[in-house]
């Protein structure tokens, strides 16, 4: 099979490093892709919301399958499009996709199907939703309710801090037309987790947990990020927790997709928070967690391909039959190694440096996500033993790495290991991935 993968980030790398390891795939290429990637796949310069140059491309080169990694061409239709020209293409269509590009959907379908979520009420005036605020006091959540590359969203801790969130959305518009209509929510308290499923409708198949940290700095401190780093399993959720996330949460909203006339084919996301009243969803997104899958894929024992080619062809009840997903026990760690200055402003161009001695540690992957190279010419190799390549950073979120161990204790201890032999002008990550989940542990076994 040929595979085109559409997406340049560390999720993007994790799904062609997992497909790259299928029996079926005889060729990968990934549009645009990035340093990482280009060492498996062949990459393409094609933007993700470049929809037609991709179908152009896909038929040119007789592409089996296409995987989308990234939320905006899914929003954009990207699927519609694909099956127009009966191309087979693995993600949800653009109505199902709306359970993530709009939050104001996501949470109406929530109110009407009864899925447990935060209290909340949506508006377009700004002048109304602060007036809501002097109401409801400080510690209140504000949402843009398009996409904003997971940053659309403030937890308030102050009135003021609320207040301003609502000016920068909707009357600066620092997301654009995503802040048109925010929600403003109450502020749940608990521990959060991540369930992700593959569905075609008719049939749910559940992956493996995951935490992920959305937080700049360590202890959940900072403004949020599209993720600094994640594990899985996540041991908060137990196996009866998993089952009653699935019930309230996963089978409630597909069922009420349906009902609404809405076929939904792919990996559905549900960020789950534990509060004292039980799960209560956070937000959908309808592709692959990122860096959740980073932390999820290297579990997976079972095809990859299998499984995406049978949510795209309805018929992940027959796969469920004939063995499902298969999951490695051990416990997986990423710690994502950003630029400075991330989720603000910061440089691109930094050489990094370690990335071979990293990659030479055994179960420990590093998936690049903002990365790209330059070939080093081989004059300036002789005798200054050089890699052939050098390696730069090219986006907020620059490197993905991850360990895997027979605990999680081990994995945290591997994926930092390895961390440290990686450095680049103005490196920032978490020293606190995966510690919650040794605590977590270790209050279970003292009960």
């Amino acid at each position: 099979m040929r595979i085109l993968v559409i997406g340049s980030g560390g999720r993007e790398h994790a799904l062609v490093w997992k497909i790259a390891q299928s029996k079926l795939v005889d060729k990968i290429f990934c549009a645009p892709g990035n340093a990482g990637i280009s060492d498996l796949a062949e990459c393409v310069d094609i933007r993700p919301e470049d929809i037609p140059a991709l179908i152009d491309f896909v038929r040119r080169e007789k592409i089996d399958l296409t995987v989308v990694g990234p939320e905006a061409p899914l929003s954009l239709g990207i699927v519609d499009e694909f099956n127009n020209y009966k191309l087979k293409i693995f993600g949800p269509n653009k109505k199902a996709a709306k359970l993530e590009a709009s939050k104001v959907f996501a949470k109406q379908m929530m109110a009407k199907y009864k899925v447990p979520t935060a209290d909340f009420k949506i508006f377009t005036d700004a002048e109304e939703a602060k007036k809501y605020i002097d109401k409801i006091g400080p510690s209140c959540v504000v949402k843009a309710d398009g996409l904003a590359s997971g940053k659309g969203v403030v937890v308030a801790k102050t009135i003021n801090e609320a207040k301003d969130a609502v000016t920068s959305m909707i009357e600066e518009k620092i997301f654009g037309d995503a802040g048109n209509r925010i929600i403003i929510e109450e502020c749940l308290e608990g521990a959060e987790a991540s369930i992700l499923v593959l569905t075609d409708s008719k049939e749910v198949i559940p992956l493996a947990s995951a935490q992920d940290h959305k937080r700049i700095f360590d202890k959940d401190q900072g403004p949020n990020t599209g993720g600094m780093g994640a594990y899985s399993p996540a041991p908060v959720v137990t196996n009866e927790l998993f089952n009653e996330i699935l019930d309230k949460v996963v089978y409630r909203i597909i069922d009420g997709l349906i009902k609404e006339g809405i076929d939904y084919r792919g990996v559905l996301y549900a960020g789950i928070i534990l509060t004292k009243e039980g799960p209560k969803v956070l937000e959908f997104n309808v592709r692959f967690g990122d860096p959740e899958t980073e932390a999820i894929l290297p579990r997976l024992s079972s095809d990859l391909v299998e499984a995406m080619l049978a949510t795209a062809d309805g018929k992940l009840t027959k796969f469920k039959k004939f063995g499902g997903l298969n999951w490695d026990s051990r416990a997986c760690v990423c710690v994502v190694c950003a630029s400075g200055g991330y989720p603000g402003k910061y440089e691109n161009g930094k050489e990094i440096f370690g990335l071979d001695e990293a990659a030479k540690m055994k179960d420990v992957v590093v998936f690049h996500a903002g990365t790209k190279k330059s070939p080093v010419t081989s004059h300036t190799l002789t005798g200054t033993g050089q890699s052939p390549v050098k390696y730069f950073t090219n986006g907020g979120r620059v490197l993905g790495v991850t360990g895997l161990g027979n605990i999680i204790k081990e994995a945290v201890d591997k994926t930092y290991k390895a961390v440290d032999k990686i450095s680049f002008e103005g490196m920032n990550y978490r020293k606190d991935i995966g510690y919650k989940a040794i605590a977590n542990i270790k209050n279970q076994i003292s009960k």
